[in-house]
């Protein structure tokens, strides 16, 4: 139990320290460093999606259908199901990028909350992705069939796409929390919202849990 809350606080901390960022920088981000942040972001997030969720998911297939089309088939509805939410999130949910552009229907939002807005839809997915994992550790831990023991996720692996995400976020709280300073935020408020931002993953985790 103590592994499994750990594991779904990790993310969080990874935003907690990003943002605390504005507390140490003098200066807005550059552009071309935020570019630089969130490619090394994407780079691990993807990296952690494939090796610790989309490869096992293929793994689980095989050992219950055998190497074949119903096999491979559920993990790529799931992929695909994945994309139409996130996209349909992005449509009706009014937020702000970090770059300034506005999307989804129009509304009265200030521009910090539609920056908070845009950083929840992201981070709602990476929530889903550690709830998952941690799904499928346990379901793996408490079966007995030697091929489900043969492609069982690990809770390692759930630990490892936790600590991805939460690597991939650290950059993510910086860049919420820095340019909201330079709007004229105190510090310390800041450092909340960046924090905040982050909030949203282990509240989904538990919901995927549940």
């Amino acid at each position: 139990m103590n592994g499994i809350l750990t594991a779904l606080l990790i993310p969080l901390a990874g935003t907690v320290i990003g943002a605390a960022f504005v507390f140490f920088l003098k200066r807005e981000i550059s552009s071309w460093m935020q570019k630089l942040m969130l490619g090394f972001a994407s780079g691990v997030m993807v990296a952690a999606s494939v090796w610790s969720l989309l490869i096992p998911s293929l793994e689980l297939g095989s050992a219950s259908a055998g190497v074949s089309l119903s096999g491979v088939f559920p993990a790529v509805i799931g992929l695909l199901a994945g994309f139409a939410f996130l996209l349909l999130i992005d449509y009706i949910t009014p937020h702000l990028h970090p770059d300034g552009q506005a999307e989804g229907p129009k509304s009265r939002l200030s521009h910090t909350s539609k920056l908070m807005l845009a950083v929840t839809i992201h981070n709602l997915p990476e929530g889903m992705a550690v709830g998952a994992a941690l799904i499928a550790a346990t379901a793996s831990v408490s079966s007995a069939t030697p091929a489900s023991s043969a492609s069982a996720v690990s809770l390692a692996s759930a630990f490892a796409i936790s600590i991805g995400i939460a690597i991939q976020n650290i950059p993510e709280g910086a860049i919420i929390s820095v340019p909201m300073k330079a709007a004229g935020n105190s510090r310390a408020k800041s450092f909340l919202l960046g924090c905040l931002s982050g909030i949203v993953e282990p509240q989904d985790d538990c919901c995927n849990a549940l």
